[in-house]
């Protein structure tokens, strides 16, 4: 038997910031992820739009 009437709740405890931690980084590394996803696709819709305004100006310097 225990003798430490808190050893149990402070194990409960220390399980519970362990599984907390887990989660944390497990969502950092989810944003990370998402982010560079959006930096990428970001700059795909900037080189997007820089043709299609290209394609503009001379369409228009055409007329």
């Amino acid at each position: 038997m225990n003798d430490d009437p808190h050893a149990d709740a402070i194990a409960r405890i220390d399980r519970a910031l362990v599984r907390i931690e887990r989660a944390a980084q497990s969502q950092a590394f989810e944003n990370h992820t998402l982010a560079a996803r959006h930096a990428a696709l970001r700059t795909r819709i900037g080189d997007a739009i820089g043709a299609l305004d290209s394609v503009i100006a001379r369409e228009t310097e055409t007329d």
